[in-house]
């Protein structure tokens, strides 16, 4: 799936959502207009029914923005308002660590940050969502019955489905809808309210009118109840059907995602919601929240199952029932799909180890057989010194689009990461440790200065926790270093604001301490600004691209040059490099190289002015950035993951493995 496609795709549906609200407002405004003129007596004059029109706008508008206002801490404030508990990542209930593994390993694979994890426990359907306004602050939610029905593979499909919506931009798009329903919807809300209130005050006079009047706004209330709903169904359809897809292409099987939509269509619980919150979030759902729908937010469960597998029989059905019946509920004995390839069993058995968590999951090895299957699937991580063949097209088309070598690299990844550096990022303190170890020099008299540094920001104890780490940090392969760093980010979310504001200057004089900075150090602070600071106030954070390129000229110039710069052995080199990367961005500009005289205060204007390009302009500015890392024709493992990172701070993440592969 191409990323910038589906990021303009994602702004029409907004400017679709836009004119679809305004028509329902407009229906709404004539209704109460309606009533207030025939029902109760204002009549056709103008100068009232105009006020009225006002009145019932302004309404609709403070309660949109009421509820937009309660969502602004991203995707786990939605989460919570459905009641589910958040999934600690010290977890020792096993369905909770599998869920947090398959994650982690999505995450990796996508090259984002892994985001929060609920599970919704009183839930026995199947289905999902992902909520948030970017993917530095959103929240993966699952019900019980995800985790009770569904095999590892099953819910990785069910995960990669919403992970989907997380990398294209509809999980922003979701969270506007429901504070625009939560608008369109209010107006019965009050109508029911002055309804009950008339009815039981001791004036039958004044109690019946303010019942007639509760009653009318009511019945107009069923008017934003109807276009809610239908706003809902024309906005969700067309993407789930996308998203099954995106579920397909990133796994490279059907049988995992379709094997959750047959156990939704088999089983009695389907994918309904009990939740009395389930209409406003119905839109994101993995599934319909309540079968039979009128207004179906999704295509129906057999025409979804079909577009995956053509051949499928509907007397499948029975037989899954009979199966699970007859195993006595567990999701791995039932047999909907052939046996995956060596590669793919190799990798599944060692990536999904329960650790010292006790007893393993019907179905998943213990820790000695996955270390043992571990060396079955190597190949998907090039070696340190290894030259990447990447090209300029191959690298914007990988954007948010991983495959299946990138699930490879994820979960060889994940498992190379030591153990305590993984327990130390899952930490809301270790992962300060972590961030501090990834800065800090391997120089030994420079270290001792970082240390000191550490100390004096926090204590002793944190410093002594960062020397623990540096061994584990200094032996990991490069392209472990983003993921690792993503791994902590959502631990380092939790932790206050002020204690924050002390770790990023501490991380800054770590950065200086040897008196230069290089480009990966200053992209791993700039790393922890965009997607860990900026994730605590995600709404105002924000900011929709609809920067052209052009406009930002002296921008991508400064980028590309210091790409080029940092990218290649020597001055000659670099600057060819940077006029290819022009040429590839804004042919015939006529720009020229030149290194910013204050590097980092240019970088940081550009990169902040960049991240507000239209998805056209980003996809052109990843183009001209491989092209300045690529210029001389050898790219090395570390050039590639500075290339990834930067490409993060933009907004646009790339999976552990760039180049041409299926």
């Amino acid at each position: 799936m191409d990323f910038f496609a589906q990021q303009a795709r994602v702004r029409r549906s907004s400017r679709t959502l836009v004119l679809l609200f305004a028509l329902a407002v407009l229906a709404i405004v004539v209704a109460v207009d309606l009533v207030c003129a025939f029902v109760l007596g204002v009549g056709l004059r103008a100068a009232p029914l105009l006020a009225i029109a006002l009145a019932v706008v302004i309404v609709i508008a403070l309660c949109s923005a009421y509820r937009i206002a309660s969502l602004a801490g991203g995707g786990a404030a939605v989460a919570r308002s459905m009641n589910a508990s958040e999934v600690p990542a010290d977890t020792a209930n096993p369905q909770w660590k599998r869920l947090r593994n398959v994650i982690e390993e999505v995450a990796i694979a996508s090259g984002v940050p892994v985001p929060e994890i609920y599970v919704m426990q009183d839930e026995p359907g199947i289905n999902a969502f992902a909520a948030g306004y970017t993917p530095t602050d959103a929240a993966v939610c699952v019900t019980q019955g995800c985790l009770d029905k569904l095999n590892r593979d099953e819910l990785q499909g069910v995960i990669a489905h919403e992970f989907s919506h997380v990398l294209n931009g509809d999980m922003r798009l979701n969270i506007r809808l429901i504070g625009l329903l939560f608008g369109i919807m209010a107006i019965g809300v009050i109508g029911r309210f002055l309804l009950y209130s008339g009815s039981g005050r001791s004036s039958r006079r004044d109690g019946g009118n303010v019942a007639l009047a509760g009653l009318a706004l009511f019945i107009v209330g069923s008017i934003g109840l109807f276009f809610g709903k239908l706003i809902q169904a024309a906005v969700a359809r067309s993407r789930e059907s996308l998203a099954d897809a995106s579920a397909v292409q990133f796994t490279r099987q059907t049988s995992g995602i379709a094997g959750a939509l047959k156990k939704i269509a088999a089983f009695a619980e389907g994918s309904a919601l009990q939740a009395s919150g389930r209409d406003e979030v119905r839109h994101m759902l993995f599934g319909d929240a309540e079968r039979g729908s009128l207004f179906a937010t999704h295509p129906p469960i057999l025409e979804r199952i079909r577009a995956l597998e053509p051949g499928f029989d509907p007397s499948e059905l029975d037989a899954i029932v009979k199966q699970w019946l007859a195993s006595g509920g567990r999701p791995e004995s039932i047999e909907l799909h052939a046996e995956p390839h060596d590669w793919e069993k190799a990798v599944h058995d060692f990536a999904v180890a329960d650790g010292d968590v006790g007893e393993p999951l019907p179905g998943f090895p213990p820790s000695s057989q996955a270390a043992q299957a571990a060396p079955a699937a190597s190949g998907a991580v090039p070696p340190r010194a290894a030259a990447l063949a990447i090209t300029a097209a191959g690298v914007a088309a990988q954007v948010a689009s991983p495959g299946t070598d990138d699930y490879r690299a994820a979960a060889q990844l994940r498992a190379r990461v030591p153990d305590a550096l993984a327990a130390a990022a899952r930490d809301p303190r270790g992962a300060l440790a972590v961030i501090f170890a990834l800065a800090v020099s391997e120089h030994p008299d420079l270290q001792t200065q970082q240390l000191e540094t550490v100390a004096q920001a926090f204590d002793a104890s944190m410093a002594d926790a960062v020397r623990n780490l540096l061994a584990d940090v200094a032996a990991l392969h490069p392209m472990l270093r983003l993921p690792l760093a993503q791994l902590a980010f959502p631990a380092l979310k939790r932790r206050p604001r002020p204690e924050l504001d002390r770790f990023t200057a501490a991380l800054d004089k770590l950065i200086h301490a040897d008196g230069r900075v290089d480009l990966d150090e200053y992209c791993l602070a700039k790393l922890v600004q965009v997607q860990v600071i900026a994730a605590l106030d995600p709404s105002a954070h924000f900011k929709p691209g609809n920067l052209r390129l052009t406009e930002a000229q002296a921008s991508l110039r400064d980028l590309c040059a210091l790409m080029a710069h940092f990218g290649n052995d020597d001055a000659d080199t670099a600057r060819r490099a940077f006029q290819a990367a022009m040429q590839e961005a804004l042919p015939g500009a006529g720009v020229m190289y030149a290194i910013p005289e204050d590097w980092q205060g240019a970088l940081d204007a550009a990169l902040a002015e960049l991240a507000r390009l239209s998805p056209e302009g980003k996809q052109l500015t990843v183009r001209a950035l491989t092209r300045a890392i690529a210029a001389d024709g050898v790219v090395n493992v570390a050039e590639s993951e500075l290339l990834r990172v930067v490409c993060a701070v933009l907004g646009c993440p790339l999976p552990p493995i760039l180049g041409d592969h299926p």
